[in-house]
Formats: C-alpha cells, sequence, structure tokens
C-alpha cells in the first residue's frame, strides 16, 4: 500500500527529521501557538500534571529538557491517516546516551494538525516505567 500524502504525515516526517537533526527552530515551527504535546502521554516526571506541554513556551521547554540534550534516531514502521491525524505505529525511538549505552523506546505517536498543516497536538504513548528501567540498568538513574 502506498503512503499517501497528508498534512499530519508531513508533520510527524518532518518532526522526526528535525529531532534527529537537532534543529530546535525548524521543529517548533511545526506547532500551532496553542498546540499541546503530551510525550508521554499521562503523569510522569517530564509532566507531573498529565497535561501536556501546553503552547509554544511550553513545547520549547519540553525541547530544551527532552530533545534537545538527546542524540535521537527514530524510526516509523506504519503510519495509519484519520481525518486530521496521523497514527504511527510502532514508532521506535533510541536515544544514544555515548559509550555504547543507549535507551530504546517503543511508542504509538498521534500527530493532530489544524486546517494550516500545523500541528495541534503530539501525543506519545509510551512506558516511563519502562525507560526508567533501562536507565537503571545502565547505571544512569
Amino acid at each position: 500500500m502506498t503512503e499517501k500524502t497528508h498534512p499530519a504525515v508531513e508533520a510527524n516526517k518532518n518532526s522526526i527529521k528535525y529531532a534527529m537533526e537537532g534543529n530546535k527552530e525548524a521543529w517548533l515551527a511545526l506547532y500551532a501557538d496553542d498546540a499541546v504535546v503530551n510525550d508521554p502521554v499521562g503523569k510522569s516526571p517530564m509532566d507531573p500534571s498529565g497535561e501536556g506541554h501546553v503552547g509554544k513556551a511550553a513545547i520549547e521547554q519540553f525541547w530544551d529538557m527532552a530533545i534537545g540534550p538527546a542524540t535521537l534516531e527514530i524510526r516509523v514502521d506504519k503510519r495509519w491517516i484519520s481525518g486530521d491525524s496521523c497514527c504511527c505505529v510502532a514508532q521506535v525511538a533510541r536515544n544514544d546516551l555515548g559509550d555504547g549505552k543507549y535507551t530504546e523506546t517503543d511508542m504509538l505517536c498521534i500527530y493532530e494538525v489544524n486546517e494550516q498543516g500545523l500541528l495541534t497536538r503530539m501525543s506519545a504513548h509510551w512506558d516511563w516505567d519502562e525507560i526508567s528501567a533501562q536507565l537503571e540498568k545502565l547505571g544512569l538513574a
């Protein structure tokens, strides 16, 4: 099946590209001013309220805390399109921590866009406890 060009697919591909390149400005430009990033969905040390990072300033702080310092390799095995959304099934993020150490996170991510093709919400479903266990096993937690 050929993947259709869809604004949410393009936003997902660009988000991954810019995150892997470390291009903060281009990554932030993908988001609407009132967008929400839930990464991961629910409460975590990165989002104690569980309500997400709301608005560009909060999303920029999320970048500075989580994406900017990381050396990421992200792949998506399959994308499903529905309405204004793209669901990325079996998205995997590998963070190279140096010295042969890395974490690897299996995710299901949903990218929602508005009529202008800007992201209004990005929801990444992954297990915080699994990453904590990986970091602990590496002696980094």
